[in-house]
């Protein structure tokens, strides 16, 4: 008796957890402060400026956002109007001039040195996107080491692709999404820049400026031709996207606004690089090894599924489904869902959390109202996760959090049957035969990337060739890569020129004359080879 009593006592006090606090040194004002400290002309108290003319200019009316960690205001862009920037334009066309005269030694060096910048301030970078965008702290560092390791490959192997070419008559613009503004975007400005351009990019409206802003900053002290400005996507579009001056266009976003974007291009012979989503698929057919496909489920959930690469859907031969609960539904109870910076003793490491928030509480409302809609129109609901109040500061704002949701069969009617949900929602749909399998998986009418996990090789490798994505996988994820591997998408996931490594450089450069692209165009498709 006395030594059950003294059990449950034990048992009681090592349940009894510390309220979880902010951890020390990492709240947005310190932060943006230290940003503040090393770009004082681009960062102020209230507002983050813009950039033409290799100056930070005032202009623009501040915009403050809220962060979706906690809901707190943050400092978010200073939207520019329509003629102003036309006005920035022009000055990044004088620079892409000036940068022509540039020549290719010193081009490598400068970009060097900025890469080195942004590599001695991994942790600010990784902290403001923490606060911007809700990315994990250790997914945010390895975001911004791809943004270094990428170009640090352009720079070593730069000379071999770029004989026989030469640089664009015009600046390159780029829009993007808020997802990967340094791994993505200020990667590929800086490629594009040592490949001989100048630069202007949109800021990303909804998050990320910040961090895109101090990476910039550091190009702008080694005197690169880059222009960075924000404001809605109505009134830079004209200037962005149609304007004649302009030698390419790099697109990363949805469907939605890349068509619209596309529609204005095409009766124009103007460079682009339209990168859409898709709804990449799992395949799973004749299969057994589920202990690998369970770790690769459960690295798909990083960052919440909001990237253009994520896994939402998975069609399962109907024979495999219990098996495949099995393996399923464990990993998604696993999932560590909070507050990226919360910690129970200020000593403690920041927490290496699977993901954080939605990008807004906005997104986050949409998909728990498309969950409810695929339900009422006869979707099963497989899993529904709840948010555990201990992964989070008491009293905080949860409005962008959504726990692992997953709908059995969603209906033809509702957008999850056929569309990316861009979050941590998926779909499962069972099939009897390898046509419906390939049907299943090809219902977005284009992706990406796609899987198939099959314990037959070679079968797998028949079923990959009439999988509409870009890249197959077989019992392996695909990724978009950012150094040699070439980057595309099939149908409507993408428009124009394929990117990744020499055919990025190709992208942004001309070659001889009549030359041919690899890419998705009106006239036509082509496809570099891809390595396994």
């Amino acid at each position: 008796m006395i030594f059950c009593i003294t059990y449950e006592y034990v048992c009681v006090t090592k349940n009894i957890s510390k309220k979880k606090t902010l951890k020390p040194g990492t709240s947005f004002a310190e932060v943006y402060d230290q940003a503040a400290k090393l770009a004082p002309s681009a960062f102020y108290p209230g507002r983050i400026n813009n950039l033409w003319g290799g100056r930070w200019r005032e202009e623009g009316e501040p915009n403050p956002t809220y962060s979706p960690v906690d809901g707190s205001m943050i400092v978010g862009p200073s939207l520019l109007e329509t003629d102003q920037a036309a006005v920035a334009l022009q000055a990044c066309v004088k620079d892409h001039f000036d940068w022509l005269k540039v020549p290719l030694s010193e081009r490598k060096e400068r970009i060097a040195k900025v890469v080195s910048k942004i590599r001695e301030n991994r942790e600010l970078l990784a902290l403001l996107l923490v606060w911007e965008i809700g990315k994990p702290y250790q997914q945010s560092l390895v975001s911004v080491d791809r943004t270094t390791e990428g170009v640090d490959w352009y720079i070593e192997n730069i000379d071999e692709m770029l004989v026989g070419r030469g640089p664009l008559p015009g600046p390159v613009s780029n829009i993007a999404s808020w997802n990967y503004p340094l791994s993505v975007l200020a990667h590929s400005m800086l490629v594009q820049m040592l490949a001989g351009n100048a630069v202007i990019a949109k800021a990303p409206t909804d998050g990320g400026v910040a961090a895109l802003t101090l990476a910039m900053s550091f190009a702008v002290d080694e005197g690169l031709p880059v222009t960075l400005v924000s404001g809605l996507g109505g009134k830079l579009s004209s200037v962005l996207v149609r304007s004649p001056e302009i030698g390419c266009l790099a697109f990363v976003g949805g469907r939605d606004t890349g068509g619209q974007i596309a529609s204005e291009l095409v009766r124009t012979d103007k460079r682009h690089m339209l990168e859409q989503e898709g709804l990449n698929a799992w395949g799973i057919w004749n299969f057994s090894n589920w202990d690998k496909l369970a770790k690769d489920v459960k690295k798909g959930f990083d960052y919440a599924k909001q990237r253009c690469t994520a896994y939402p859907r998975f069609v399962v031969q109907r024979q495999l489904f219990d098996q495949f609960l099995e393996m399923y539904i464990p990993v998604l109870k696993s999932l560590n869902v909070g507050h990226p910076l919360a910690v129970s003793d200020p000593s403690d490491p920041i927490p290496a959390v699977d993901f954080g928030p939605l990008i807004n509480k906005a997104k986050a409302q949409e998909l728990e109202r498309t969950v409810e809609e695929a339900i009422e129109r006869g979707g099963t609901p497989l899993y529904r996760g709840k948010l555990n109040p201990e992964n989070f500061i008491e009293g905080q704002d949860l409005s962008a959090y959504l726990a692992p949701q997953s709908i059995l069969e969603p209906p033809k009617s509702s957008s999850l049957y056929h569309a990316e949900p861009f979050g941590p929602v998926d779909t499962i749909v069972l099939v009897d035969t390898e046509a419906e399998l390939l049907a299943q998986m090809n219902v977005s009418n284009g992706a990406l990337v796609s899987s198939i996990a099959c314990d037959d090789i070679d079968l797998a490798s028949k079923l990959a060739q009439d999988v509409n994505a870009y890249k197959v996988g077989i019992n392996q994820v695909r990724s978009r890569g950012d150094k040699a591997e070439p980057f595309g998408g099939k149908g409507a996931s993408w428009k124009g020129a394929f990117v990744g490594g020499k055919y990025l450089v190709q992208a942004v450069t001309e070659g001889p004359p009549g030359e041919k692209l690899f890419g998705n165009f009106p006239d036509h498709h082509t496809y570099p080879p891809l390595e396994d």
